[in-house]
């Protein structure tokens, strides 16, 4: 099923996806494409594509400057209208993710995870998600966690179909494209009770 939705999306958003580039192209130049590497099923690594939202702005210090700051207009626009998500279609159809299933976030964070959050890997990550569609970046990480393990516990197609049609919903409103007082999210450095005890264990 995800393979023909995602063959269907790619060929009926095909006008969409052109145009986006060549709007990224024009206003970001080059590359297009944002591309980095992902943790999948069972945090096997996969390299995630989706369309560029930031400016390569290096400080005086030789380091990137924060998100908000290398954060566009244009950026902010594709973000809170998920256009920036579509190229992950392809993502989809090839297999490295679902239509629906929690979010792939950075490879940095795979040894932050307790035992019970690290579960959220038992499933392929999606583009859109129960986390997404019950806050998004306008939660706590261990809200996020919660919601994703819940997921992979109790998924179902008609609670797959749900999350898509609240998902359109959440786009349409543009609810919790960011975390309170941060332009993207917060990092992840890992849960208090996690942080805890490996302190305790150094």
């Amino acid at each position: 099923m995800d393979v023909t939705l995602s063959s269907v999306a790619l060929t009926l958003l095909s006008p969409v996806l052109a145009i986006t580039a060549l709007v990224v192209r024009r206003h970001l130049g080059s590359p297009v494409l944002f591309r980095q590497m992902r943790p999948g099923l069972h945090g096997r690594p996969f390299e995630m594509i989706k369309f560029r939202t930031m400016r390569d702005v290096i400080g005086p210090d030789g380091q990137p400057l924060s998100d908000a700051e290398r954060l566009t207009p244009l950026g902010r626009f594709l973000r809170s209208t998920s256009l920036d998500e579509l190229p992950g279609l392809w993502n989809v159809f090839k297999g490295d993710m679902s239509l629906v299933g929690p979010r792939p976030l950075l490879m940095e964070y795979l040894p932050r995870y307790s035992a019970e959050q690290a579960r959220r890997h038992n499933m392929r990550p999606g583009i859109t998600g129960w986390a997404q569609v019950n806050g998004r970046n306008a939660i706590s990480w261990d809200e996020k966690f919660q919601l994703d393990v819940w997921y992979v516990d109790n998924h179902t197609l008609l609670l797959d179909l749900k999350i898509l049609f609240l998902t359109v919903l959440k786009v349409v409103k543009r609810d919790g494209i960011s975390a309170e007082g941060s332009a993207t999210a917060e990092k992840f450095e890992g849960s208090q009770h996690v942080i805890s005890q490996k302190v305790a264990n150094s």
